[in-house]
């Protein structure tokens, strides 16, 4: 049997996040998951350019609805200064954090498609360059493989994010305990610590290895909702960025690459919304 051990929503991109009890879940996923973010000159961004990132928390004041998918959120920042998204500096504030001019921002309409386009989407880029930039997101050595972009939704080169949310690709992220006692085991030197890979919801089961793969194509029933799982998360570079106690480590991505093809967890979509919690079974569907 599996079982959703944790569920977690992480309120501003690429900020640590906040563990949760259960979720009505709609069609973006957790309501207040990703529903802030910060910009730059150039677009969206998040701890693939600023690491520090990760080390900040963001926490949800209030309930987020259909109405107001930006609820009023708390940061904290490393060095445990707290402001509110509200705060008139909150901007200024991130700035310093970052070293670099940064605005924070609410979600925008689907059809503000500008705020979402990728500064890059209309700039010749040779195929050499590309593939350098790929490989420096993924952090894939010369001699691994990239990941198979055409997995994902269409539109994944002309948008930092899909338009109408700040999540990467889907709407949620599946891992299971198994897969991480799987990489442990592999390389006992690693700290394969969950803040590293963010999942929306972690499983626990009695079966061994990297169990949510099997999963991929099918569609999962957990508590009242019916999930699609899409495919699996292909990692980068974010996995060896340093968070509060855990150092840099740019081999957790070899170990990733060496025993699960540079995958961990997979992503999913909402088919039937509905709310999920923690001791709910996650259960795959028989094919139809």
């Amino acid at each position: 049997m599996t079982t959703i051990s944790n569920l977690y929503r992480y309120p501003i991109k690429s900020f640590g996040g906040e563990a949760i009890d259960s979720a009505q879940l709609n069609e973006w996923g957790i309501p207040g998951d990703r529903s802030w973010s910060l910009r730059d000159s150039n677009g969206t961004v998040g701890a693939k350019k600023f690491p520090q990132l990760m080390s900040a928390h963001a926490r949800l004041l209030e309930p987020a609805t259909d109405e107001r998918r930006s609820p009023l959120t708390e940061i904290t920042l490393p060095n445990e200064q707290r402001f509110l998204t509200s705060d008139e500096n909150a901007s200024e504030l991130l700035s310093a954090f970052t070293e670099q001019p940064v605005s924070l921002w609410p979600l925008v309409d689907a059809d503000n498609l500008d705020h979402y386009r990728r500064a890059s989407a209309n700039q010749d880029i040779s195929a050499q360059d590309m593939e350098a930039q790929l490989r420096a997101v993924f952090a894939r050595q010369d001699h691994e493989p990239l990941p198979d972009l055409s997995l994902f939704p269409p539109g994944v080169f002309e948008y930092e994010t899909p338009p109408g949310t700040y999540f990467d690709a889907f709407p949620l992220l599946i891992l299971s305990v198994a897969a991480l006692n799987a990489l442990s085991a592999t390389d006992a030197d690693r700290d394969f610590d969950i803040r590293r890979f963010r999942p929306n919801i972690l499983v626990d089961t009695a079966e061994q290895g990297f169990v949510e793969n099997q999963w991929i194509g099918k569609e999962c029933r957990i508590g009242d909702a019916v999930l699609h799982i899409d495919m699996a998360c292909p990692r980068c570079i974010m996995t060896t960025h340093p968070i509060q106690s855990l150092p840099k480590d740019p081999r957790i991505m070899r170990s990733l690459v060496q025993h699960n093809e540079g995958n961990l967890g997979v992503y999913a979509s909402i088919v039937r919304p509905g709310r999920i919690s923690c001791g709910d079974t996650l259960e795959p569907m028989q094919d139809q």
